[in-house]
């Protein structure tokens, strides 16, 4: 018999030093920023938090309290936080996993502390029926808590940013799960607190767990071009640098390549390969320049920068006079360098870059600067007022609400100017109801149409940056159900709903007068119960919306008639359908030894299909989703909308795999373009048939100034054929790219 493998041999000794030390390392981040009696909160809550999870282990086998102690130094180092946040950094796991309560951290730490604390701790598995999405209650939770102390979320963010760079640990539905929500939710959130530095990695974190190769290989190139931009850098910065110290200018230069997942947005969105994407890094020209001469010495700069190279003239972004909505200040410039390449300028001073690279934690570092400081957290203050107003509404289903949040806080900012010319600030894409509720209810509530730059346009015209926008009003106007389909900002949203409710509300009011006329009419009488039954007998969802149907005339005498007759006789209880959890029971349990949906094999009672949306094939990597009456959907894990469905539904993903695959043949599709030469087509279509047991099912290529491009829709097995066939295309004399597109 073989012998068991020996567990790992734990030196209790070696690790307490370690303990030891790493608590030495988080002190000496926070030096900067201790107080008298802050060292003494800070052992004490370190000494807790040690005690708490004496018995727990990560994943990597390593103590559990390695963990706290590594979030506790993000946040005092890299993002400038102060004791109250260490200590809650350190705690943050107490209350959701050993047997510390919230009173407990009450009691020894104060209200503050405790108050975060919850806001960290995960509700426990409570289905919202609406949703079944307990992350999306958890992340509605955690946002009404950020409301109130903006900690909550900077904490958050740097426990994410943790397990991100120790997820090699994991299993692989769980790094899916976490990185996919990483990229859907904390990785705009840290872009819209200005976390620069954490935002770049959260997102190279994340695409290197949700598309492994293409990480790789990006990865690759750009360690292979290093010493080629060094020296660019180099031949670049030299005659600058010299300009600029002779007109006693203090100034670090620095080359910053673009982080990889900017670079992986710009080849799938853009379609532009590596090679040709010319803003790979930006040098960086950062000064050491007072306050009140910020300004100036960013534009005197600027014209010494544009004597050297010729700038793009469309390709100057002045974020130093209006900054970003998340406080980002900086010139950016795009020049044409040596050897004819783009090179993007950005030019800022010390104050700016640190804001820029820790967000609006690292203001508090000007106190001095009253304008600067004011002005940011003021910024601060208006986006904590946008959270609140998108949480006013709390009925709201929380996946809705975690969309109206993405589209709202997240979004690229416009900016549109009042008659008065007063500067108001939207989500892209808003339409003039919208800034009509941005500047009042009761003015959007009336809106009947609006002027932009003096034009009459509809309220769902879309405003643009820049835009002067004057609001036209009635009050005979009230909202109608049409204007939630074009209005995209969370406060015209809730507004709109709360106006239809209140207006539903009233007609219920009359709806229920009628009913309790009819009911007398046919000596009945007017009870709880009886209305209920005839709400359950018409399959209505609330006894509001029985007396709002009988008000609008859609229940009438014969309906209620009919439920005299039925009241009193046994109700048939309909077979139901099986509810999710049982679902996903029935899936998890399928098999004894199984841990994965297999595709291929004759599964009993498990009925899966393979999903349009993004077309899998065999051999691609793949997972099932389970929905309620369609069974199990598969879909790739690069699926467009694989980030969503894992960042709001982890618990219903499945993990799935390819096995005993007859020869099935699958549709794909293949976009191929070049050069148009005599004979391409022929070439193409000649190494298709070739190859063994290929089928094409349509062509189409079309050329346009000596330009071709060709959409190529055929059966294969499976993803490797696939793969090898857009190989042998590629060798094609004229052919430039070619890619794999959703044959719908």
């Amino acid at each position: 018999m073989a012998e068991k493998e020996a567990a790992p041999v734990i030196d209790i000794e070696q690790e307490r030093k370690e303990i030891l030390k790493r608590y030495r390392d988080l002190l000496k981040a926070c030096k900067r920023k201790l107080e008298k009696g802050d060292k003494e909160i800070i052992r004490k809550a370190f000494d807790v938090a040690l005690e708490a999870h004496k018995d727990m282990r990560r994943k990597t086998g390593e103590p559990y309290i390695y963990h706290p102690i590594a979030v506790a130094q993000i946040c005092a180092e890299e993002i400038g936080l102060g004791t109250t946040s260490v200590v809650c950094a350190l705690l943050h796991d107490t209350v959701e996993d050993t047997d510390i309560t919230l009173d407990d951290v009450k009691g020894m730490f104060g209200e503050k502390v405790a108050k975060i604390i919850d806001g960290l701790t995960k509700i426990s598995g409570v289905f919202d029926q609406q949703t079944n999405s307990l992350q999306a209650e958890n992340f509605r939770k955690m946002l009404l808590t950020l409301s109130d102390d903006i900690r909550v979320i900077l904490i958050k963010l740097a426990d994410r940013l943790h397990n991100m760079r120790t997820l090699d640990s994991m299993k692989r539905d769980k790094q899916l799960k976490i990185a996919s929500e990483t990229l859907y939710l904390y990785g705009p959130l840290a872009h819209r607190l200005g976390l620069n530095a954490i935002k770049t990695e959260l997102e190279d974190l994340g695409l290197k767990y949700t598309e492994t190769e293409i990480y790789d290989e990006i990865a690759k190139k750009l360690a292979d071009s290093e010493p080629e931009r060094k020296k660019f850098i180099q031949k670049f910065i030299q005659p600058i640098n010299e300009i600029l110290k002779e007109q006693g200018f203090k100034v670090r230069v620095i080359g910053r390549p673009k982080s990889i997942f900017s670079i992986y947005n710009k080849i799938k969105f853009k379609g532009v390969p590596f090679e040709e994407i010319f803003d790979i890094f930006a040098i960086r020209i950062i000064l050491d320049s007072p306050i009140e001469s910020e300004k100036a010495d960013c534009w005197r700069v600027y014209s010494i920068v544009t004597d050297f190279y010729h700038p793009s003239p469309d390709r100057l972004r002045d974020w130093i006079s209006t900054p970003k909505a998340n406080g980002y200040e900086s010139l950016h410039t795009t020049v044409m360098g040596p050897d004819g390449k783009w090179v993007e300028v950005q030019i800022r001073t010390e104050r700016m870059d640190e804001l820029a690279e820790k967000g609006y934690a690292a203001h508090w570092k000007y106190k001095d600067s009253p304008s600067a400081v004011e002005s940011k957290e003021n910024q601060l203050e208006d986006w904590l007022r946008k959270i609140r107003e998108v949480l006013e509404n709390p009925e709201d289903n929380a996946l809705d609400f975690i969309d109206d949040f993405k589209l709202n806080l997240f979004a690229e900012e416009i900016f549109v100017f009042t008659p008065q010319g007063e500067m108001r600030t939207l989500p892209f894409g808003a339409t003039a109801l919208d800034f009509a509720f941005d500047i009042h209810t009761k003015i959007g509530e009336k809106c009947i149409g609006a002027k932009v730059n003096h034009k009459l346009v509809p309220l769902s015209h879309t405003v643009k940056s820049g835009d002067q926008v004057e609001i036209l009003t009635s009050v005979k106007q009230t909202p109608k159900e049409d204007w939630l389909s074009y209005v995209i900002t969370a406060r015209a949203k809730s507004k709109i709903k709360n106006a239809l409710k209140e207006e539903k509300r009233k007609v219920a009011e009359e709806g229920r007068e009628i009913l309790e006329r009819k009911f007398d009419h046919l000596k009945l009488d007017f009870t709880v119960k009886n209305i209920n039954s005839l709400q359950v007998f018409l399959r209505l969802p609330s006894p509001q919306e029985l007396f709002f149907r009988i008000a609008k005339g859609a229940v009438a005498l014969k309906h209620i008639k009919t439920w005299i007759k039925e009241k009193d006789n046994p109700v048939k209880i309909p077979k139901s359908e099986p509810t999710l959890e049982q679902v996903i029971n029935q899936v998890r349990g399928k098999k004894a030894g199984e841990d994965a949906l297999v595709i291929g094999d004759n599964l009993t009672k498990i009925v899966y299909k393979l999903s349009p949306c993004c077309n899998p094939i065999p051999g691609d990597d793949v997972f099932g989703f389970v929905t309620i009456g369609e069974g199990i959907k598969i879909h790739r894990v690069n699926c467009p909308n694989a980030l969503q469905m894992m960042s709001n539904y982890a618990y219903r993903i499945v993990k799935a795999r390819w096995t005993g695959q007859e020869q099935i043949s699958f549709l794909a599709g293949i976009k191929v373009s070049g050069i148009d030469e005599v004979g391409l087509v022929n070439n193409v279509t000649k190494i298709i048939s070739s190859e063994l047991s290929v089928n094409m099912r349509s062509l189409n290529f079309d050329t346009h100034d000596g330009i071709f491009e060709g959409m190529i829709m055929l059966f294969v097995h499976d993803s490797e054929h696939l793969t090898s066939l857009m190989k042998k295309l590629k060798k094609v004399n004229g052919v430039l790219s070619v890619s794999r597109i959703n044959p719908n």
